[in-house]
């Protein structure tokens, strides 16, 4: 169980180490038992025939959290042990990353994100929340190879099987090697970022912070604290999303919430909110860019000009009666629809008003004549008006090809990237949607193909796509009903063929003309499925990363996504590349956010002081309120600087002299990657830290701010060595 190095031979003392083997030993047993019981019920679940409906969803849900659970399980082992707390009483409690019980039912490991975990993360000398000591692990091959313990009490004074070494668990966290997916740090979370992780669900909660200051570990851990831990997001549905700002970020985060007990939170990119995000370009000029930025507002008004009621017509004709639809009557069925319905949907409620004008009317004439109703038999083809009176007109205005056009002109289904790129490419059209917009913007903003994508067109694409709704689930929720209907025709022309075929004494077949029969005739239609959007949401919590860099138009398409408007936000103002001048409150309070909370971190935990030393001046120069953190590490590689032609050998050597870690060159794109060794843009290295940082001609990167931004955040992605290239 533990394999402790030689040089660490006074931490082998059986009075140290005894009883946690023991327990951990029971661990190990009850992790093996409980996937066998597991996996055979996940087999058995999995071969349960559906059945539909909600039993097939129940099933579902069964498979993923019993999958989920395994997949937990075999991952870790025992390894699932974080470390123990031994409170003020004696009593000792061992923290996991899931609970773990026995066949007895004795607690064997505490869930991390439980109310009784929270002192082994949240006690500090100050504030020991009734420990006696702390101890944390640190596991290798499915052994321990080394573990601190830290001592809490009124006199400091540790107990006998304490091994004093409380610093040396984050120290040797921080300085171990990076690799390609973030490491895991759930033992060595501190006191500051676990107050934020567990903080409440309500509202914007701002994480900010300078480079280095775990705003993206807080951030992830807090989602996977909240889907477990907060009841208010539970009885809300929808998950957590986690929008970050790029694709390597992804890929770099991808083991972290698994590895916390969490594998149903989403994740993607701002982009990737919208499908057309896949082949966007930047937008070059970032003057169209901030035009953009307010275009979102516009769709409304560009929507609204395809809802306007048409003058009198079409008539309709029904056998040997017509009927004409007035302007009166199509401006009555137009303001139908309940405020906020999207576009698309709301066209059924226009064509259900506009059916019920017109059956209205068609009463009242044949009222008013005397002779009640119209004569329906003539076009009632099987017998409808059995059922329902209404039934055959019904069918039969929706059969009217002249009241369909009508109808398709003036409320047409729309797709939201022809409603874009209209406003991109008619001028007309965007002065008419957007008129605080000026000569010279709406000639900057106009381009020839509407379908030439870039990234700032992607939140209008969404504003457009949330306005109408989905144009492909609006047409299979009419062709559903058409289809209904049609087979309700034919259930009730093969009834009444049974019936006159009926030759028996009590007549049974005559109970086909039941109404009852009807729901289950109509429950045999299979409607086309809806899989849906898996970004569209609505989500219970969002966590975004790098979020000072979102426009106003790519909030307000996050929160789209956020009805609750429980955020976890997280930024440096510092690192925003076009400039933030605002607070925070006073940003996310313009773009709709109700209620807004800030948490600032300040202790740089990944970047050296040598390092930092040199990128403080450089944003400073630009910005010299900047919140830079500072570091608590110490005896990093000096900062070096070498000619353009020494960084083959340089990252040679490199490789050479460590057998792990990770090395990025940052500004140069014609360097190809190996096996260790990445190349990024400074803006692709948002988020992302390395052992060996190089950055080629700096002063490339730009000049002002967003220059300034570029150098200081790819200089502060190194964790041991910074070599600056140039010439």
């Amino acid at each position: 169980m533990f394999a402790l190095p030689a040089r660490l031979s006074a931490k082998s003392s059986p009075a140290l180490i005894e009883a946690d083997a023991r327990h951990l030993a029971r661990v190990e047993r009850a992790v093996a038992g409980q996937l066998d019981v597991l996996r055979a019920r996940l087999e058995a679940e999995r071969l349960k025939p559906g059945g539909g409906g909600q039993a097939t969803v129940e099933r579902d849900l069964e498979v993923h959290r019993l999958g989920a659970r395994v997949r937990a399980l075999e991952r870790y082992g025992r390894d699932l042990c974080l470390g123990r707390i031994v409170h003020g009483d004696g009593a000792i409690t061992y923290i996991g990353r899931l609970g773990l019980t026995d066949g007895d039912g004795d607690r064997l490991l505490v869930d991390w994100r439980s109310p009784a975990a929270e002192p082994f993360f949240g006690a500090t000398a100050a504030r020991p929340m009734g420990m006696a000591s702390r101890r944390r692990y640190r596991w290798t091959g499915g052994r321990i190879v080394d573990y601190w313990d830290e001592p809490f009490g009124d006199d400091g004074a540790p107990g006998a099987d304490v091994a004093l070494d409380e610093d040396a668990a984050l120290m040797a966290s921080l300085a171990a090697s990076r690799s390609t997916r973030m490491r895991d740090v759930l033992a060595t979370i501190q006191a500051d970022q676990d107050a934020i992780i567990r903080a409440g669900s309500a509202g914007a909660l701002v994480v900010d912070g300078g480079p280095g200051t775990g705003k993206t570990v807080v951030a992830l851990h807090r989602a996977a604290y909240l889907t477990y831990a907060d009841a208010r997001l539970a009885a809300q549905g929808g998950g957590v999303l986690v929008v970050g700002p790029h694709r390597p970020y992804l890929a770099y985060i991808a083991d972290v919430l698994p590895s916390l007990g969490e594998d149903s939170v989403r994740t993607c990119t701002v982009t990737d909110l919208v499908p057309e995000g896949a082949a966007a370009v930047p937008e070059r000029d970032p003057a169209v860019a901030r035009l953009k930025a307010t275009l979102d507002l516009a769709i409304d008004a560009a929507v609204a000009l395809y809802e306007e009621p048409p003058g009198d017509g079409p008539v309709i004709v029904l056998g040997e009666d017509e009927l004409r639809v007035t302007a009166a009557d199509w401006a009555e069925a137009f303001a139908a629809p309940e405020p906020g319905t999207p576009h698309n949907d709301a066209r059924d409620q226009v064509w259900e008003a506009l059916l019920a004008i017109l059956l209205d009317r068609l009463r009242g004439a044949g009222d008013d004549a005397g002779a009640g109703s119209p004569d329906l038999d003539q076009f009632d083809a099987y017998g409808l008006g059995v059922d329902d009176p209404d039934a055959a007109f019904r069918m039969a205005l929706t059969r009217d090809r002249g009241l369909l056009e009508a109808i398709g002109a003036s409320w047409p289904i729309l797709e939201p990237t022809d409603i874009v790129g209209d406003l991109l490419t008619v001028p007309a059209y965007l002065r008419r949607c957007a008129p605080w917009l000026s000569a010279a913007e709406t000639a900057a903003l106009r381009r020839d193909v509407p379908d030439a994508w870039t990234v700032a067109d992607l939140p209008l694409i969404d504003a457009a796509r949330d306005r109408l709704g989905d144009p492909e689930r609006a047409r299979r929720v009419r062709g559903d009903r058409l289809r209904r209907e049609a087979h309700r025709a034919r259930m009730r022309e093969v009834a009444e063929d049974l019936i006159a075929a009926d030759d028996t004494e009590l007549r049974v077949m005559s109970m086909l003309r039941g109404q009852d029969l009807g729901a289950t005739w109509e429950g045999n239609v299979v409607g086309d499925e809806d899989g849906g959007d898996r970004l569209a949401g609505p989500f219970a919590h969002v966590v975004i990363d790098e979020a000072q860099e979102l426009s106003d138009a790519e909030w307000r398409a996050v929160l789209r996504r956020c009805p609750s408007g429980s955020l976890t936000v997280v930024g440096d103002r510092a690192q925003a590349r076009h400039g933030f001048a605002e607070p925070w409150e006073e940003r996310l309070t313009r773009v709709g956010m109700r209620q807004v909370r800030v948490s600032r971190l300040t202790v740089n935990y990944r970047t050296p002081a040598e390092i930092m030393a040199h990128a403080a001046p450089v944003i400073r120069a630009a910005l010299p309120d900047a919140n830079v953190p500072e570091s608590i590490r110490s005896g990093g590689e000096p900062v070096r600087r070498l000619p353009r032609a020494a960084l083959p050998a340089l990252l040679d050597g490199w490789l050479a002299r460590h057998g792990e870690g990770v090395a990025c060159v940052i500004g140069d794109p014609g360097v190809a990657e190996r096996p260790r060794v990445r190349s990024l843009s400074p803006s692709e290295s948002k988020g992302l830290e390395f052992d060996l940082v190089v950055l080629v001609e700096p002063e490339a990167f730009g000049d002002g701010l967003t220059g300034a931004v570029d150098r200081y955040v790819a200089m502060t992605r190194a964790t041991r060595e910074l070599v600056i290239v140039e010439g």
